[in-house]
């Protein structure tokens, strides 16, 4: 589920389905945006914007997933999910 299809939770269940209050979330993008915010960057760009990236993180360490589920359902590799939750951890 991306980002903008989250616009309607309420902020109780924003909580319940991310483990993070929309608060917080919207802080974790600030500080990860400059570092994986790719746009007009040389090299390979992503496919997920840093909020989308932020998410598959968070439904990472939250629900115990592997990365092959999450990947099915975000349309992703699941080697593409390790390095997106290994760049917001180093980060």
């Amino acid at each position: 589920m991306q980002y903008q299809e989250l616009e309607h939770l309420s902020n109780p269940e924003f909580k319940r389905l991310c483990g993070v209050s929309r608060s917080t979330f919207r802080e974790m993008v600030e500080v990860l945006r400059p570092p994986l915010d790719r746009r007009g960057r040389r090299g390979g760009q992503t496919k997920l914007s840093v909020e989308d990236q932020l998410l598959v993180t968070l439904a990472y360490w939250r629900e115990y997933r592997s990365q092959f589920h999450i990947g099915v359902s975000w349309g992703l590799h699941e080697t593409t999910v390790g390095r997106i939750v290994k760049k917001v951890e180093d980060v």
